[in-house]
C-alpha cells in the first residue's frame, strides 16, 4: 500500500452511495444500504436495470426487515441511471459490482475515477482479482480498495478489505471502518492474496468435495451432510482454527499441533501441505493464543456447546416448519 495523502469524506456526512454494477451482489448491495437509511443511485448498462433492480430489493426486504432497519430506511429509496456520472455526483462512497472480468474492471474502475469526486472511497466487491492488477488505469489509485462481501451481501456480514500497491493506508483504514460503521464484520488484509481469505478456505473444500464424487468415495448429499451437521456447527461461533485449540484439550492448539502434526503429511486430502516448521507451529499457536484473549479452555467448551445447541434448535425449528 501507497503513503499517498488521501483525505476521505467524513463518514457521518455521508447520506448517498453508488453502486455500480447491480447484478446479484451489486443488487444485494444496494439493498444493503438502502436498509441502513441511505439513498442508493445505481448503475448498469443492462436495459431491464430499474425492474431488475426492483425485484432483487424485495427479495431482500423481508430479511433486511427481520434483521433491523435503520430509521427512515426506505426500499424505495432508490435511483437508477445510463449515465455514470450521473450516478456517482453527490455520493460519498462508491461499491462496484461489476461481473469478474479484468479488463472490465479496469476500464471501468478507471471511468469511476474520472467521474467521481476525489475525497470519495471506490471499492471494489470483486471475488478474486488485486486491485493492483485492476486499477492500471485509473489516475487516482489513492482511493481504490476491495470491499469483497460474501453473497448474499445484505445478509453475510463478512467483507474483506485489503488495498493495492498504489491504494493509500488511509483509504484502507477508511473504508474497514465505514464498512464497521454500516454494521458489517471486517477482515483488512495485510496484503493481496488472490481469492483473499474466506474464498480460499471455502475453494479448498469445493476441490476437495469435487475430488471425492470424481473418484466415487462420496455422494453430493453425503458431502452436505458431512458439513452440515459436522465442523459447521461449530464454525460459526469458533472457526478451524479454534475448533483445533479445541481439540488439543487443556494443552491447547500446541498439544494438537505436537499430536498430529505428522498427520499433515498423511494423504487425506489432493493438497499439499505445508512444512510445520518451529515457525508455523509458533505462529499458529501465538495467534489462537490471541484470539482467545484470556478465556480458559471450559469457558470456551461453554461458548461452543451453548452456540451449538442454539443453532441445532433453530435448524429443527426450520424443518419442522416446512413438514
Amino acid at each position: 500500500m501507497s503513503t499517498v495523502d488521501f483525505t476521505p469524506l467524513t463518514m457521518n456526512d455521508i447520506d448517498t452511495i453508488a453502486c455500480v454494477g447491480i447484478g446479484t451482489i451489486g443488487g444485494g448491495w444496494a439493498a444493503y444500504f438502502l436498509a441502513q437509511g441511505y439513498r442508493v443511485k445505481a448503475w448498469d448498462p443492462s436495459p431491464d436495470a430499474e425492474s431488475k433492480l426492483r425485484r432483487l430489493i424485495d427479495a431482500a426486504w423481508p430479511a433486511l426487515t427481520r434483521l433491523g432497519l435503520a430509521p427512515h430506511a426506505s426500499k424505495d429509496n432508490f435511483t437508477v441511471h445510463s449515465d455514470l456520472a450521473e450516478a456517482v455526483a453527490g455520493v460519498g462512497f462508491v461499491q462496484e459490482s461489476a461481473p469478474e472480468i479484468l479488463e472490465l474492471k479496469r476500464s471501468l474502475l478507471a471511468q469511476i475515477d474520472s467521474v467521481t469526486a476525489q475525497d470519495v472511497v471506490i471499492a471494489s466487491s470483486t471475488s478474486g482479482y488485486g486491485m493492483t492488477e485492476m486499477a492500471t488505469e485509473a489516475v487516482n489509485q489513492a482511493r481504490l480498495v476491495v470491499g469483497h462481501p460474501f453473497n448474499p451481501p445484505y445478509l453475510i456480514p463478512l467483507v474483506e478489505v485489503v488495498g493495492g500497491e498504489n491504494t493509500s493506508t488511509e483509504a484502507v483504514k477508511w473504508a474497514a471502518a465505514w464498512y464497521e460503521h454500516i454494521g458489517k464484520s471486517v477482515i483488512t488484509m495485510d496484503r493481496e492474496v488472490p481469492g483473499f481469505i474466506a474464498n480460499r478456505l471455502q475453494e479448498a473444500l469445493w476441490r476437495e468435495a469435487l475430488h471425492m464424487i470424481d473418484n466415487g468415495e462420496a455422494t453430493v448429499e453425503q458431502l452436505d451432510l458431512a458439513i452440515t451437521d459436522g465442523p459447521g456447527l461449530r464454525w460459526p461461533i469458533q472457526g478451524p482454527m479454534l475448533t483445533f485449540h479445541l481439540a488439543g484439550g487443556e494443552g491447547g492448539m500446541a498439544h494438537m499441533l505436537d499430536h498430529f502434526g505428522p498427520s499433515l503429511k498423511s494423504p487425506w486430502t489432493r493438497l499439499d501441505a505445508p512444512e510445520l516448521t518451529p515457525g508455523l507451529r509458533d505462529a499458529v499457536i501465538a495467534g489462537c493464543d490471541e484470539e482467545v484473549a484470556g478465556r480458559s479452555f471450559l469457558e470456551l467448551v461453554a461458548e461452543r456447546d451453548e452456540a451449538i445447541i442454539a443453532i441445532r434448535n433453530a435448524i429443527a425449528a426450520l424443518k419442522a416448519a416446512r413438514r
